[in-house]
């Protein structure tokens, strides 16, 4: 009998064993926080609130528009600087096309021109000029003796009393033209007698250089120089109105990402400082738990598959991914309660979760659930 109960005992001790063995190892929970992103949008603009769209605690979608400011001077600024864009966009063109066809002509008709003038000029009157001009002063003189003439016949009728103030006025008015046409018949003459003298010859080779200039430019087109200015201009031009482009763009707020509005206190007719934040968002797409596990259980590593249980769903377990363990320890928070001594040191870790995003909220209470040491990985 007592081998009996020795026999019983021992294969009682190994089936307790062999049990024990058997039998999960025992879980850890660490306690922490559910957290989010939370984004502040703005305005780089600023300016007075037109329109508020949204409410605290309204569930948004990425793109959703939040508020709306006044345009202020932006819209008569972005009409100014796209008349400038089309006046220096039509400029520069112009210099990169070179001249027209008929430019150059004209330029051509000029240079000729002038070349002509020289060539008169240095040729000097032709006789038949001298000639001309001689029978243009015999013809004023003979009409100078006649108007004298006239004037002295009416003199002596104004005289008697036969004519009156008028015909005299004409008559002496009449002698004056037949004299300066003399004067100025004798002077042409006289010109021509004499030929060109050095400072019209001169001239006339320094307007026809000037022409074969222009029309060298005309033919070549722009220097290269000209076109790189034209086209600066152009893209600066293009530029400010890329900028106040942006700046119109940046009278709307629109949120970023999928999330909750968590806090705007802006309303109608408000001022909003540039870069100032106008919404507070939530990304309700990226949640994670914030808990502390002590040194004794850090048995982990980033990117494993952790399981996360929240008091307002006692009932349902929740998926998450390890993303973050701390490299330094420190001692344990006042409000985190674990089965360890709170003397000893604990890591941070952040828990991303990869569901129930419309179920958990920041601030929820949640708990972590760690492998027992030696547990697998």
């Amino acid at each position: 009998m007592p081998k009996i109960a020795v026999f019983i005992a021992v294969a009682a001790v190994l089936l307790g064993l062999l049990y024990l063995s058997r039998q999960p190892p025992e879980q850890i929970v660490v306690s922490g926080f559910v957290e989010s992103d939370e984004i502040r949008v703005g305005s780089r603009v600023g300016g007075r609130v037109l329109r508020v769209y949204v409410e605290e605690g309204a569930s948004i979608s990425k793109g959703t528009l939040l508020v709306e400011l006044e345009p202020f001077d932006l819209l008569e600024r972005r009409s100014e600087a796209e008349q400038m864009l089309t006046q220096a966009t039509v400029a520069f063109e112009k210099v990169a096309a070179g001249f027209r066809a008929e430019e150059i002509a004209q330029g051509k008709a000029r240079a000729a021109q002038r070349q002509a003038e020289l060539d008169k000029l240095r040729n000097g009157p032709r006789p038949q000029e001298i000639a001309a001009a001689e029978a243009d002063l015999r013809l004023a003189n003979a009409q100078q003796e006649l108007a004298l003439k006239v004037y002295q016949r009416v003199e002596s009728l104004f005289g008697k009393q036969a004519a009156d103030k008028n015909a005299l006025d004409e008559a002496v008015s009449q002698l004056k033209v037949a004299q300066s046409a003399v004067d100025a018949r004798t002077e042409q003459l006289q010109v021509l007698r004499e030929g060109s003298r050095a400072e019209d010859i001169t001239k006339a080779e320094a307007a026809l250089e000037e022409g074969l200039q222009v029309l060298k430019l005309l033919k070549n087109g722009y220097r290269s120089e000209e076109i790189a200015e034209a086209r600066a201009r152009r893209d600066a031009a293009a530029a400010t109105v890329q900028a106040i482009e942006r700046q119109i763009d940046e009278l709307k707020i629109a949120s970023p990402v999928d999330g909750i509005v968590e806090a705007i206190e802006l309303r109608p007719g408000d001022l909003l400082a540039t870069n100032a934040p106008a919404v507070s968002l939530i990304d309700r797409q990226r949640l994670w738990v914030r808990a502390y596990v002590p040194e004794n259980h850090l048995n982990l590593t980033t990117g494993r598959n952790m399981q996360i249980r929240v008091d307002s769903f006692p009932q349902r377990v929740f998926q998450g991914e390890l993303a973050f363990v701390a490299r330094q320890g420190e001692f344990t928070p006042a409000n985190v309660q674990t089965p360890e001594e709170r003397s000893k040191q604990v890591f941070r870790i952040k828990v991303r979760l990869t569901e129930g995003f419309e179920q958990l909220r920041p601030g929820m209470a949640a708990d972590v659930i760690l492998p027992a040491a030696g547990g697998s990985q």
